[in-house]
């Protein structure tokens, strides 16, 4: 059980969705909850609630109890934010996965996870195929007005349900997510419906959010953060949602102009594209945009600073992890470009030394974490369970990212661990080597590895990717790398290529980068 005091200092008390949904019903019954653009279909926070209702009741007349789980399996759609609404709502955990996740990795974590239901989309998957021998009942679904399908039969009698308020406590599990992976079985992370909470109070802590926010969402909800960055914080306000199937660079602007979206979602990926192929734009046309965040991945500094810039539009860096939700993030009265901002409120984060000591300010070291903001149990790809609630709350996990704390409470992420370049004794973070050449405004985006050294261990290798129409060479981003860099730090090697690999969150696949080193490059050719 959490701390009684934690539960009793909350900005905003804990409730469980139905408690929610009752009184958003209640207070504005009309007030637009949630309109997918795609599919044109707005839900009333009275049509929200009276349909969460009848699909949870039908839950339960599948078989489905308190402390179940609901497995959904589909693209992202308004029936599937319903779906999961829905498993809440019967005290039940909500397990979505993209449909994308290869077939063969996606049965396995049905096995590993044992869902009391499965309910996936037509079109979206051979659902049929997949839940064969799984020993699990599973239902098809179109669309919410379909004539044959999961959405078909419901009832107005939900007298099954449980008394909204008491559907699930602080302390029951509230979602499976998967971390990442369309191609590799991805890990899973477990959730309870406390930790769920807290990391949305921090994003509500962060963008300053209340409930006359219209948010817009157009990332997988079977990741962690659109769960935290938008789900959350519309159960703990009542704000509006607007959903989106995903991004369009070319609709984006007019989705904020239509729907008046005061706060959007956003990745590296989105910002970059938005810079690299810059839309047309009034300042009429975003008037309603105050925030748009920027998480999943890093973002460069430079890159930050001219979307902000060109667009005119405030950018928050966020930083997360999938077994500790929010870490830090920048806030809409306190923030520093090219940071990831201070903690968040209800993360203890420590930035340790190799022995596990906290580190002085200014010096780098292993960023871990520790507190009810954090997963309760982690799946590995194998399909191993490691129980995270004897040592969540006590023992520091080390996250695998570096970072520094400024005096300030600044966190700024250095690199990964495992990307750490070891040349000559001396430990090299690559992000930092990354900003640097990226502040070339010939290049478009760069990554530095370390490659295998005959002398130095390691010697560092960048692969750039130059910007539109630029006339980039080795020899020019070597001259610039020794201008902006200290000589330990400089590239020897420099690879021109058209694009960076990236896994599905936008952030650079270093090893595979070192693969294509390895394979290009003869081993008589390493000084």
């Amino acid at each position: 059980m959490p701390e009684p005091d934690l539960l009793d200092d909350l900005k905003i008390p804990f409730r469980t969705l139905g408690a929610a949904f009752e009184d958003y019903a209640k207070r504005h019954p009309d007030k637009t909850a949630i309109h997918s653009i795609d599919q044109d279909v707005s839900l009333s926070f009275s049509e929200l609630r009276d349909l969460t209702d009848q699909v949870a009741a039908r839950m339960i007349r599948d078989g489905v109890s308190q402390g179940d789980r609901v497995a959904i399996l589909a693209g992202e759609c308004i029936e599937k934010l319903i779906l999961m609404f829905a498993a809440w709502r019967c005290g039940a955990s909500a397990c979505p996965f993209h449909a994308e996740i290869a077939p063969d990795h996606l049965a396995s974590i049905l096995k590993t996870i044992e869902p009391a239901l499965i309910v996936w989309r037509r079109g979206d998957l051979d659902g049929e195929v997949l839940t064969q021998g799984l020993g699990r009942p599973a239902h098809a679904y179109t669309s919410m007005d379909e004539a044959d399908g999961y959405f078909s039969d419901l009832s107005d009698d939900t007298s099954s349900l449980p008394v909204a308020g008491s559907e699930y406590g602080p302390e029951d599990e509230g979602c499976i997510f998967a971390t990442s992976g369309t191609t590799d079985r991805p890990k899973c992370v477990v959730w309870d419906q406390l930790g769920l909470w807290l990391c949305g109070l921090s994003t509500i802590d962060f963008m300053k959010m209340s409930a006359d926010d219209r948010v817009l969402e157009y990332r997988t909800f079977s990741w962690l953060s659109p769960q935290i960055v938008t789900f959350m914080p519309f159960v703990s306000l009542g704000l509006t949602i607007i959903m989106a199937e995903g991004f369009s660079r070319s609709r984006f602007i007019g989705w904020i102009r239509d729907h008046r979206v005061t706060i959007a979602a956003g990745v590296p990926t989105v910002i970059n594209m938005l810079l690299d192929e810059p839309v047309d734009f009034t300042p009429e046309d975003i008037a309603s945009l105050r925030l748009m965040s920027a998480s999943s991945a890093p973002l460069a500094p430079e890159r930050w600073q001219q979307f902000e810039d060109h667009y005119d539009i405030r950018l928050l860096q966020f930083y997360g992890a999938s077994e500790g939700g929010w870490l830090c993030g920048n806030r809409h009265d306190k923030f520093r470009i090219g940071t990831a901002g201070p903690p968040a409120a209800h993360m203890d984060l420590g930035i340790v030394d190799q022995s596990g000591n906290i580190c002085p300010t200014g010096t780098e070291g292993e960023i871990t974490i520790r507190g009810p903001q954090t997963a309760t149990a982690s799946i590995s790809s194998d399909g191993d369970w490691e129980d995270r609630t004897p040592f969540r709350l006590t023992d520091r996990t080390r996250v695998g990212d570096l970072g520094v704390m400024d005096e300030d409470g600044f966190v700024t992420v250095t690199g990964r661990v495992k990307d750490v370049i070891l040349r000559g004794g001396a430990s090299i973070a690559p992000l930092e080597l990354d900003a640097a050449i990226m502040s070339h405004p010939a290049v478009h985006e760069a990554a530095v590895i370390g490659v295998p050294d005959q002398i130095w261990g390691e010697e560092i290798a960048c692969y750039v990717v130059p910007a539109d129409a630029a006339d980039i060479s080795e020899q020019l981003i070597l001259d610039h790398a020794e201008a902006c860099l200290p000589d330990f730090k400089r590239p020897r090697h420099v690879r021109i290529v058209d694009r960076l690999p990236k896994n599905e969150r936008g952030k650079v696949r270093r090893e595979h980068l070192k693969k294509i080193w390895v394979d290009e490059t003869p081993p008589d050719s390493i000084a």
